[in-house]
């Protein structure tokens, strides 16, 4: 038996907003939307790499402010990146945090937390 990584399902208002926001923004990769009518709530994949998020408008999948810790090995190279794609509502920093990494938090607009983590080597090897 084998485990595979979860999925985070966030909970999103808008899928548009959502689209600008981890697709135009952030460099995700829109795999599929899903609805089952016009009139219903849309369900989306995104994906960056291994990294794979559900953004959903459906009522109960979710709740706002959820907090996702994402594992880079280059969060500078990330920053960089998203700072050649200005956003008039996010302007993230780059900090040192007590856990010995580099850590990068954007926030979408639906209020939930995306923090990448780079983790620094205690004990370099020699």
């Amino acid at each position: 038996m084998t485990l595979q990584p979860a999925i985070p399902i966030l909970r999103i208002f808008d899928a548009d907003i959502a689209r600008a926001f981890y697709v135009d923004w952030l460099g995700f990769t829109l795999d599929w939307t899903h609805q089952y009518d016009p009139t219903f709530p849309k369900y989306l994949q995104v994906s960056r790499g291994a990294l794979i998020l559900h953004l959903s408008e459906h009522y109960g999948d979710g709740s706002p402010g959820a907090k996702l810790l994402i594992h880079t090995d280059d969060v500078d190279a990330l920053h960089a990146e998203l700072a050649t794609r200005p956003n008039p509502r996010m302007r993230p920093g780059v900090e040192v945090a007590p856990w010995n990494a580099r850590l990068m938090e954007v926030i979408d607009p639906f209020g939930n937390k995306l923090m990448f983590n780079q983790d620094l080597d205690l004990h370099p090897q020699k």
